[in-house]
């Protein structure tokens, strides 16, 4: 399950750095050639760049190479180490399950609700904001498969 999702993100995150490479190209041009510089690019940088940033969180996560401080970890036996990587996962989840999957769908709920719209594209913003709580999902999917195999830990 890891291994394709590691796939599935990671080839989302390369097409979204894709599209945010185009996006960059095309506003320069449009600025610096064509003298007209177009407002839509600014957006659609915009929004993938936040896109990018919470799915590249979430892609970290899974991999382990999110920003960490390892001071406790190697100094405690096996057994203690596996009961304290497996608390802070536990945490984490609960973390993510409030703010991100709740606080971010109540977030895109009340966009829902309020009809808001971005300036440029008319773009509903529930669909930008709607990568919080996915984000979410994804961190905590990746953070039970490693409460459930804790092995990895000892490494």
């Amino acid at each position: 399950m890891k291994k394709i999702l590691d796939k599935l993100l990671g080839g989302a995150l390369v097409f979204l750095m894709g599209l945010i490479v185009l996006a960059v190209l095309w506003q320069v041009f449009s600025r610096y050639v064509l003298q007209n510089p177009s407002s839509v690019t600014e957006e659609i940088a915009r929004y993938l760049l936040i896109w990018i940033g919470l799915l590249g969180a979430a892609y970290a996560s899974g991999q382990q190479e999110h920003l960490s401080i390892n001071i406790l970890p190697p100094k405690l036996n096996p057994e203690n180490r596996i009961k304290l990587m497996i608390f802070i996962n536990i945490l984490i989840v609960a973390f993510c399950f409030t703010v991100l999957i709740i606080g971010g769908g109540n977030l895109v709920l009340m966009n829902i609700e309020l009809g808001q719209n971005s300036a440029a594209l008319h773009l509903p913003l529930s669909v930008v904001y709607t990568v919080i709580p996915i984000s979410g999902v994804l961190i905590i999917i990746y953070k039970l498969n490693e409460i459930f195999n804790p092995k990895k830990y000892l490494l």
